[in-house]
């Protein structure tokens, strides 16, 4: 891996948690597109998909709730991905590499998380001034200067110098060592599926996942008609829910009237 390579890296990982408009949360951030875009800046944009959806699977169930961050994705598909194409390794190891990895992800997401209510204090000097032309500077400037600088830097040094020793990384680890690691990969998509059917079976929308089933399997339709069915039964399903609940408030209401 050239150091350019590690660069582009870098600041891959910077747009994918940067917030920026357009990229980031939700999209750039997952391990399928990061994957894929590590794998087009290495030159195989195939082995980058098909690593950065073999990891995608662990993340199937991410939630990030109130600013938490259970796993750093981002850095998992990036530097995962990496190390795969660079390594020659399988997606179930590169898979294996990836979940630590990703852990140790969220100290960059939790030191952004607490440096930035600096930029707040910032902001209010700058209110107190009167010079509110330049209160976006601490509302976007300065925390992506600072988002830049704690992660393209870590993450180009990670790719660059974790790539170059991954070789013998793996011929250490060559044997029983490796076989683990393998088997360990081979585990984390059935526990991502796991965790989202855990978040699929709460609720009363449960059946909705056996009709969907049913319609997919025995109806033949496509994704697109299908889709369009989702959506519709949304709807409906949304409209149904608020007339019931109107419905149940509306003679509560009257009661209070009459007892008044």
């Amino acid at each position: 891996m050239s150091i350019l390579q590690a660069v582009l890296c870098g600041i891959t990982y910077w747009l994918a948690i940067g917030n920026l408009p357009f990229v980031g949360l939700w999209s750039l951030q997952r391990p399928l597109v990061c994957g894929l875009v590590t794998g087009v800046i290495l030159g195989d944009p195939v082995a980058g998909a098909v690593v950065g959806g073999s990891i995608n699977l662990v993340y199937l169930g991410f939630i990030s709730a109130g600013g938490s961050m259970p796993a750093d994705m981002a850095l998992a598909g990036i530097l995962g991905t990496a190390y795969a194409i660079v390594g020659g390794l399988d997606s179930g190891t590169a898979l294996a590499l990836s979940v630590p990895i990703g852990l140790l992800g969220t100290i960059v997401w939790y030191l952004r998380m607490t440096f930035d209510s600096v930029f707040v204090h910032v902001a209010d000097n700058y209110i107190e001034k009167g010079e509110h032309h330049k209160i976006w500077r601490a509302n976007v400037l300065y925390p992506q200067i600072f988002a830049a600088v704690i992660t393209v830097i870590p993450c180009t040094l990670a790719a660059y110098f974790g790539a170059s020793y991954i070789q013998s990384f793996i011929d250490f680890m060559s044997g029983p060592i490796l076989n683990v690691f393998q088997v360990i990969g081979g585990m984390m998509p059935a526990l991502g599926i796991a965790i989202t059917l855990t978040y699929i079976f709460k609720g009363e929308a449960t059946v909705f996942l056996f009709v969907g089933f049913v319609l997919a399997v025995y109806t033949g339709l496509g994704l697109l008609p299908l889709g369009v069915i989702a959506l519709l039964t949304a709807i409906v399903y949304v409209q149904l829910s608020s007339g019931s609940e109107d419905a149940a408030a509306t003679p509560a209401a009257g009661e209070d009237e009459e007892e008044f």
